[in-house]
């Protein structure tokens, strides 16, 4: 087993003597461990860094892609909320396969363990490592932004008893911002994907508000602060010009209007 703490001290550089392939297969095994000082430490810097630097050539990458995308489907939470964050990382690189994008697409609105946080398993955050991957797609010229907003939307209206906790709804939001980024969408588009929401909403039985519903309030009232405050890809980078912003704010007043308990 190679020691990755070590390898990631000395600036990630490859191990002398060592197929880069091997490396990657078992920097890939890490990822999916239970022990979260394994999958979240070392071997994910240095896979990181690895990416992003061109260590790993197209190949390697795509092969990478595929292995995270088979992971949708695994039985281990870990293992599948970890996929999305190698995934991101070889988007935003420029690597791209359509049966990554309907991989994920088919897991992210059914993942039943929304937990950000187990006292065994460490991080797991669904919901925000999987806004992290499509907002990636949300930015990749090859993907239609308006099917990352409905899947967005898809992910608000799932049934779910979990309440999220940990900041996972301002990711979310944030996701959403820069797929409305797109110059392409026109006004109807970028506003269009909260039409099913507000349905939803309205149709809300009297009571106690459903987990779901309350994920969904939170995350648009977040969207609505971003629209306002501004987007960035990273922290510290430029704001980005959100096209429609005054159409989606105007919107989401509407769609949030009826459910808040002051209006």
């Amino acid at each position: 087993m190679t020691n990755w703490e070590a390898v990631y001290a000395a600036g990630c550089a490859v191990p002398a003597g060592r197929a880069l392939d091997e490396l990657t297969d078992e920097l890939a095994a890490a990822l999916r461990h239970p022990d979260p000082a394994v999958r979240d430490g070392a071997p994910y810097g240095v896979l990181r860094a690895w990416i992003a630097d061109g260590v790993l050539g197209p190949e390697l990458r795509h092969r990478l892609g595929d292995e995270m995308a088979r992971r949708f489907t695994d039985p281990e939470p870990q293992a599948r909320t970890f996929a999305p964050l190698v995934l991101d990382m070889l988007v935003r690189r420029g690597a791209f396969d359509p049966a990554w994008l309907a991989a994920f697409a088919a897991w992210y609105p059914t993942e039943p363990d929304l937990r950000g946080y187990d006292a065994a398993l460490g991080w797991l955050h669904a919901v925000a490592h999987g806004a992290d991957l499509l907002a990636a797609f949300g930015r990749c010229p090859a993907v239609e932004p308006t099917s990352m907003l409905r899947l967005a939307a898809a992910r608000l209206l799932a049934p779910t008893d979990h309440v999220l906790r940990e900041q996972e709804d301002d990711r979310l939001a944030r996701a959403i911002a820069l797929t409305l980024t797109r110059p392409e969408l026109t006004p109807a588009d970028a506003a269009g994907w909260l039409d099913p929401v507000a349905a939803a909403f309205a149709a809300l039985p009297s009571g106690p508000t459903p987990a779901w519903a309350s994920n969904a309030m939170r995350t648009l009232r977040a969207l609505y602060v971003v629209l306002d405050r501004g987007v960035r890809e990273r922290r510290g980078g430029p704001l980005l010009e959100v096209p429609h912003a005054e159409a989606v704010g105007a919107r989401l007043g509407e769609v949030l209007e009826p459910v808040f308990q002051y209006s």
